[in-house]
């Protein structure tokens, strides 16, 4: 079944403008790992969320799901199984390339902000559904459709005035049985969220420039 479809009328000078706008904002979106203990109401990150869920997907099978946790126990707990991974990521099987990559990031087995930030995002993906402890139906796409809504969320947190951590530890087999999720789901991300400590540093980093990064085939 088809509707009509109701998009806002188009105007070349706004768009142009506030796509510059966007630019600017966005070119102050930083990865923060020290957060406040000031803590933004749940109800930006929710709508936040509200907003990621509208992401396109492949064949419409919307194949994520997201925790949103403010318990400190339960921050306690991920913190401890995270650390644990992280420790062996570190010490125990270390991958000494991607350690070196890491260097200019001065990251460590530490994960302090998973306690920190007021709330925590698990978001999670499956590649098919489950109905009545069976297979129903495939979900095409599952992981570059979670990725695309994982981008709209951190958007949208940045343009509500959030501070985001992306977490993607390079086991995260702990999380999804920790939150009881169902068997079926895997972990994607987990994002820290919440407002940076007063003069919180950052790594100086730079941004590839459009000239590295565009191609164009306009004419």
């Amino acid at each position: 079944m088809l509707e009509p479809y109701r998009n806002q009328k188009y105007d070349d000078k706004e768009a142009v403008n506030t796509s510059h706008d966007l630019v600017k904002i966005f070119e102050r979106r930083r990865t923060i790992r020290h957060f406040s203990s000031e803590a933004p109401s749940s109800e930006v990150i929710l709508n936040a969320i509200d907003i990621a869920r509208m992401a396109p997907s492949g064949a419409n099978r919307q194949p994520w799901s997201f925790c949103l946790i403010g318990s400190a126990e339960v921050k306690k707990e991920i913190r401890k199984l995270a650390e644990k991974e992280e420790y062996e990521f570190y010490h125990e099987r270390p991958n000494k390339e991607w350690l070196k990559s890491l260097e200019h990031l001065h990251t460590n087995e530490e994960k302090a902000f998973l306690e920190e930030a007021p709330f925590l995002i698990g978001i999670f993906y499956k590649h098919y559904n489950v109905v009545d402890g069976k297979k129903d139906s495939t979900n095409y796409y599952a992981k570059e459709s979670v990725g695309i809504a994982t981008g709209m969320l951190i958007s949208a947190l940045h343009l509500s005035g959030l501070s985001v951590l992306t977490y993607t530890p390079s086991k995260m087999q702990f999380l999804a049985p920790y939150l009881d999720r169902p068997s079926e789901e895997r972990t994607f991300m987990v994002l820290g969220v919440g407002l940076p400590k007063d003069n919180v540093l950052v790594p100086k980093i730079e941004k590839k420039t459009m000239d590295q990064i565009l191609t164009t085939y306009l004419s």
